[in-house]
């Protein structure tokens, strides 16, 4: 089965704390994605010689597969997506006006 969001894609969250918020997805992780600047979480770090400071790093947290959906340019929204096939290639276009997302 075709992976319905990729690496690099823009998405908005559809559910949870974060709902109705874009990014760009940084990467994959299982089932759940890590997206730029959502679903920020406090990591408290103990000294190292990287960062001899310490202290507390904000970072992104990982959103889950299904509360996400591709973001449509032309629809101004988030779409599910449909696999088109033309000449043996694979391409993801959105299920309501066909625009290809596009390529991470």
């Amino acid at each position: 089965m075709a992976a319905r969001i990729r690496k690099g894609d823009m998405v908005v969250v559809t559910k949870g704390r974060e709902v109705g918020k874009r990014g760009r997805v940084k990467r994959i992780v299982g089932e759940r994605a890590e997206i730029e600047k959502i679903m920020m979480v406090k990591r408290h770090t103990r000294p190292t010689q990287k960062n001899p400071q310490g202290g507390i790093v904000d970072k992104e947290g990982t959103v889950a597969l299904p509360n996400v959906m591709l973001w449509c340019e032309k629809c101004a929204r988030g779409r599910r997506c449909r696999i088109h096939i033309e000449d043996g290639v694979k391409t993801r276009v959105c299920v309501k006006c066909g625009t290809a997302f596009a390529a991470a």
